[in-house]
């Protein structure tokens, strides 16, 4: 009886070692600034044509925002010391650059491989040519796959830290959750429309939820959601100045592409500028036109960033990041 006891109990605990969540508490929590990328190439190969091409990648500006500001910021470190040392191992997005002759020419994406979450992008090159090959070839995935890491990494953030009252509220009404941070607060509840926002003394920020029936694919059109777009922000978000109010800034083109958008089965995103109309105020927004999971919903998340005096890219990122954390409820 005894014997059987102790197998029971191995086996319980061998298999709780396994389970998703004990797997997830044993890697360490990844570390590093927002959109800030851990790049390993040593000195003789982080040169010339490698860090030019590596610049032209992750240097490149943020689309949408009023002044340039890179996609990300950019450390680098020898190959080793990368190896060598726990607190680089820790960064949450991580591209390692590693060219020796007799390398096997490979290019390899690993998931959470030191900590959680994080991405590391590993180049085994026999020639910076080679290097430089494989580069422009996995270039847009290379972006996307830290971006998503990104989006996890504020999700989790925002989750740990969050407003329940507030995200009950907005599960309650939709058949959808998003993860909005304590900071967060209603600022305005009108039918199928909500706007969520923050406020401090140096920036604002703002998610504006619009949920419609969907009737057809040209609810899709870009001009229709532009349109959309101003009407929707005019009708609900006005500005501090009698008769400001807010809308879409047309002096400056929009920019609309088709994304992959979780479990959605259609999502176009748009970035560009929003101004007060009466009034001196303006900044980024991402707006998602997105097709619900059961294809019976159209729904709107635009995120907006008011911040005059500093840059702009990672409050956006967060805003994007709470419009990317939808988690849609099962339709029984």
């Amino acid at each position: 009886m005894k014997r059987l006891f102790f197998f029971l109990m191995a086996a319980l605990f061998v298999g709780a070692c396994n389970s998703p969540e004990t797997k997830a508490l044993s890697k360490r929590s990844s570390s590093g600034k927002t959109c800030e990328v851990l790049v390993a190439a040593d000195k003789g190969q982080y040169t010339g044509a490698t860090k030019a091409l590596l610049d032209s990648i992750l240097l490149s500006p943020q689309e949408g925002l009023p002044q340039p500001e890179a996609r990300f910021s950019v450390v680098n470190v020898p190959v080793s010391s990368l190896y060598n040392t726990h607190m680089f191992k820790m960064h949450r997005n991580i591209i390692i650059c590693d060219v020796k002759a007799g390398n096997p020419d490979k290019f390899y994406i690993h998931h959470d491989q030191w900590a959680e979450p994080q991405v590391v992008v590993d180049i085994a090159a026999s020639s910076e040519a080679s290097l430089c090959a494989m580069l422009r070839k996995h270039a847009d995935r290379i972006l996307e796959e830290i971006y998503r890491d990104e989006y996890r990494r504020m999700d989790n953030v925002f989750y740990n830290d969050r407003n329940v009252e507030l995200m009950d509220r907005v599960g309650d009404k939709y058949n959808f959750t998003l993860s909005l941070p304590k900071e967060f607060s209603l600022a305005k509840e009108d039918g199928d429309f909500v706007w969520l926002r923050k406020e401090t003394k140096d920036f604002g920020l703002g998610v504006l939820v619009n949920v419609m029936p969907y009737r057809d694919a040209n609810m899709f059109d870009t001009a229709k959601i532009y349109n959309r777009l101003d009407t929707l922000m005019r009708r609900e978000v006005p500005g501090p100045a009698e008769g400001s109010y807010m809308g879409t800034e047309r002096r400056v083109a929009l920019e609309s592409r088709k994304v992959e958008f979780g479990d959605s089965k259609y999502c176009v995103e748009t970035r560009g500028l929003w101004r007060l109309f009466g009034d001196f105020m303006g900044g980024p927004f991402v707006s998602y036109c997105i097709l619900s999971p059961d294809g019976t919903q159209v729904v709107e998340l635009t995120g907006y960033v008011y911040c005059p005096r500093f840059d702009k890219r990672d409050y956006l990122m967060q805003v994007d990041g709470i419009c990317r954390s939808i988690k849609w409820k099962k339709v029984e």
